[in-house]
């Protein structure tokens, strides 16, 4: 019996040493792919100082009205997220796509992710970098939160919102799950577990799935949205932007009076299976405008603009033209 025992005890503490020395292996492997990635991982656009660090924001187009692009919560890269639309906005408005802190191009930041700082991070964005009101807001499930308190904080700066399954704030503060840190999460990726799961072509396409494949983007800005998921993956500030979600969602209920402009809603269908909460969430959206408008868009999942980009284009064109 006991060297029954102590042959356990010499496999458990094999096995744990053993582990121990894989993940090493894969912290290592994941630093050393970093720094490869980092060489290629170039802006897109230009890099401004905020708050004393490096914010992210692509520009193109041309026109009066400067559409600005907030991206949905996990997107890694804002830049190849939104453009299937940039060819479709360019020759009649300017656009710009603006990186939050610890998305894109952005720096990670120490700053909480609270949704007056982001707000404000946004603002002083637009102004560093140029850009010129009335803007039209256009938002991406979570992004929606940011979109709202600008408008609120900056009302005269806004022509109207565009709304692409985003959230409602009533949504995000009552109905969504409750947001938790996952430590297994974090595990995986700093291991390299994540990074070794997507040399699978099978993991690639079903990441991909909720964006249909990225069918309306070019080869070249695939790699570069697939090198943005493995540097981006769930960093501090991604991280503590889902879990105050709730918190910032009340800050902007708690302010709530119906907008004077327009407000575009583009709802998902989900192919026929979206759910009874979102919907009704979704159509109570309106009561945020006094010029309100929603859209079911058929055929498609939450990434609307990478399913059907040429409605997206031409409900944003029609609130510019206003």
């Amino acid at each position: 019996m006991r060297k029954w025992a102590r042959r356990l005890g010499k496999t458990v503490v094999f096995g744990l040493l053993a582990i121990v020395v894989l993940m090493g292996a894969g912290a290592v492997y994941e630093q050393a792919s970093i720094r490869n990635d980092l060489k290629s991982y170039t802006p897109s656009g230009k890099l401004y100082k905020v708050h004393g660090e490096n914010m992210h924001v692509y520009t193109g187009g041309q026109g009066d009205v400067t559409v600005v692009f907030a991206s949905g919560w996990g997107t890694a890269n804002p830049y190849v997220d939104f453009s299937p639309l940039y060819e479709r906005l360019a020759p009649h408005v300017k656009f710009a796509v603006y990186d939050r802190f610890g998305y894109g191009y952005s720096d990670t930041t120490n700053k909480k992710r609270d949704i007056d700082t982001i707000t404000d991070e946004i603002h002083e964005l637009l102004e560093t970098s140029g850009q010129k009101p009335p803007y039209l807001l256009v938002a991406h499930s979570l992004g929606s939160l940011e979109t709202i308190r600008y408008a609120q904080k900056y009302p005269d700066e806004v022509q109207g919102i565009v709304m692409i399954d985003g959230g409602s704030p009533e949504y995000y503060y009552k109905d969504s799950e409750k947001p938790v840190s996952s430590g297994l999460n974090k595990l995986l990726i700093k291991t390299g577990v994540i990074r070794l799961l997507f040399q699978s072509d099978s993991v690639i396409e079903n990441s991909l799935a909720i964006r249909n494949g990225l069918k309306y983007v070019s080869e070249d800005l695939k790699k570069i949205d697939h090198t943005a998921s493995l540097l981006k993956l769930e960093n501090a500030n991604i991280e503590d932007e889902l879990l105050r979600s709730q918190v910032n969602a009340k800050v902007v209920l708690d302010a709530k009076q119906p907008f004077p402009f327009p407000l575009t809603i583009l709802t998902a269908d989900y192919f026929g299976a979206s759910e009874e909460l979102w919907t009704k969430t979704q159509a109570a959206f309106a009561s945020w405008s006094l010029q309100p408008k929603q859209i079911i868009v058929q055929d498609t999942e939450h990434y609307i603009h990478q399913y059907q980009p040429d409605l997206v284009a031409e409900e944003i064109l029609a609130l510019a033209k206003r």
